[in-house]
């Protein structure tokens, strides 16, 4: 199946849970009645799979060498935090339940149930589709490209506000970039006392940081052709002042 058939303007549940497994730098795992949080300790395979170092003196390893089989049941929780300051940072949350296998000082974690928690609610992500699913292509520089941009062009964030439909920045008083996959840019749009957030899908897939240049500059480039003198934020803020 081509592209042109294949692309869809929002990624899936599996990929996006993918993506936040491959760069969540913490995870929290409950086992036998204990929680321990570990920061910067685990690894991926391309399956899916997640190997945590833990230190000798760890109740965590101790209970996988001890238990029956050797494969304590466990759960993974990983949070998805967006780089640029926002209002609620956490995108999504990740819960995988599994069973860890003991591989020396490490411990090997195969899924049996993954649920992906949006904003929209939990989706329960079929083991499959989790296994065969792989990272977002810009995942890994979601971050720094966010953080340029908040940082480095908010006028550029103030000019596609103008692709934004009127009544979704009712009352806004900040847009700051939330989130880009290859699919699209998403802004978050906070308001006195609530936020929202607006999806810009790009006209094509954006599977490297080269393609994804271009897919923004075709989105200023319309943001800038847009009929109106000054961006809709603007005027809400006009509108406010008034």
């Amino acid at each position: 199946m081509g592209d042109s058939h294949s692309w869809a303007a929002v990624p899936a549940a599996a990929e996006r849970a993918r993506s936040v497994l491959a760069t969540a730098w913490s995870c929290a795992v409950t086992a036998s009645g204990g929680r321990e949080e570990f920061v910067g300790a685990h690894t991926v395979d391309g399956d899916g799979r997640v190997v945590l170092r833990v230190p000798g003196n760890s109740a965590l390893l101790t209970a996988a060498i001890c238990a029956p089989r050797g494969e304590p049941s466990a759960v993974l929780e990983f949070a998805d935090v967006a780089p640029v300051p926002v209002r609620h940072r956490v995108r999504a949350r990740l819960r995988l339940a599994g069973w860890f296998t003991p591989e020396g000082d490490r411990l090997a974690f195969r899924a049996t149930r993954v649920v992906f928690t949006p904003p929209t609610g939990a989706v329960v992500v079929a083991l499959d589709e989790f296994s065969q699913a792989r990272p977002d292509p810009l995942a890994a520089a979601e971050a720094r490209l966010l953080t340029h941009l908040a940082d480095a062009h908010p006028d550029a964030v103030e000019r596609l506000t103008r692709l934004v439909p009127p009544d979704s920045l009712h009352g806004a008083v900040r847009v700051q970039p939330l989130a880009v996959d290859r699919h699209g840019l998403t802004l978050r749009v906070e308001r006195a006392r609530a936020h929202g957030d607006v999806r810009l899908p790009f006209h094509a897939p954006a599977d490297d940081v080269g393609r994804l240049t271009e897919r923004m500059h075709v989105l200023l480039s319309q943001a800038a052709a847009a009929s109106c003198p000054r961006s809709a934020l603007q005027r809400q803020r006009a509108d406010g002042d008034g």
